[in-house]
């Protein structure tokens, strides 16, 4: 029997990758602004409530790091709030709820992989009112997988790492300084769309909980830098930039904190789908060649 989906935030990066991934396994149903803002509780209850999925997704989130500290209502309401509401819906229905978080629930001080189960410290409005999500979840639905990932970019969007590298990369000017003190996994948001897509018929009580799922091999930003301009300038991409210099955290102050290392140890999700994330290069090298061709026509 053919389930039904309900997809909330199908316009993000992620979202647009399981519109065209998820159909497959179901009928799905991709809804987002305005039909629903989640910082409107009353129109998520309401599209849940008239759709009665079987299955929901929450894609949606509110990822603005350094604005989340002017805007902590709102990060709040979308982040916090509307998760719970999700989660309260879901286990009227009696559907299970799939929820995408971040590394950034933790603060970073370790040195090796964080599992699911250690200790979680955010740094950051985001980080804090993510983990909030995630709790409220835990606590208001039986049926419930949550999905941690982290450095997310992909060919949909205009924010994410990799396009504002490949902007700034073609500006006029002769280096780009980038923070190398900041380790973590870089993620294609078509694998997180994929890993989502096989958990669906593997949907039962048994696999409830928080999975960590991060593209293989560790970076920091400037590692991450670098690979897209040497991917890119393979590629044809049009690069201006000389050299790409590193800085530490302490020379590019943000408004927020974050985590100085986040590589998630992703060996729980792979034992239940039976295969290993592929590594972030590689999945850089595709995402860009994807990108380009679909420039070129």
């Amino acid at each position: 029997m053919t389930k039904s989906i309900l997809l909330i935030g199908s316009n993000g990066q992620v979202g647009k990758e399981l519109q065209q991934i998820v159909s497959s396994y179901g009928d799905i149903i991709s809804v987002a602004r305005p039909t629903v803002d989640l910082a409107q509780p009353d129109t998520l209850r309401n599209v849940i409530r008239s759709k009665q999925p079987q299955i929901i997704i929450n894609a949606a989130a509110y990822t603005a790091v350094d604005k989340a500290e002017s805007e902590p209502e709102l990060a709040t309401a979308i982040n916090a709030t509307a998760p719970l509401i999700v989660a309260q819906e879901s286990q009227k229905l009696g559907a299970f709820l799939i929820h995408i978080s971040t590394d950034y629930v933790f603060d970073g001080n370790g040195c090796s992989p964080y599992h699911e189960t250690d200790a979680t410290n955010p740094l950051s409005v985001y980080g804090k009112t993510k983990l909030a999500g995630e709790e409220a979840i835990r606590e208001t639905c039986a049926h419930h997988l949550i999905l941690r990932t982290a450095w997310v970019y992909g060919t949909f969007g205009k924010s994410n790492f990799v396009k504002t590298m490949l902007r700034l990369l073609g500006a006029e000017r002769q280096e780009l300084r980038v923070v190398a003190d900041q380790i973590g996994s870089p993620t294609w948001a078509q694998d997180i769309a994929a890993v989502i897509g096989q958990t669906i018929p593997l949907l039962t009580p048994e696999v409830r909980g928080t999975y960590h799922y991060t593209n293989s091999g560790v970076a920091s930003w400037y590692d991450f830098a670098v690979a897209i301009f040497e991917e890119a300038q393979q590629l044809g991409f049009p690069l201006k930039v000389e050299r790409i210099v590193p800085i530490t955290t302490a020379e590019y102050p943000t408004p927020a904190r974050r985590p100085a290392y986040s590589v998630l140890a992703c060996g729980k999700i792979s034992a239940i789908l039976g295969t290993y994330p592929p590594h972030w290069r590689q999945r850089l090298r595709q995402m860009l060649t994807d990108l380009k061709i679909e420039h070129e026509d």
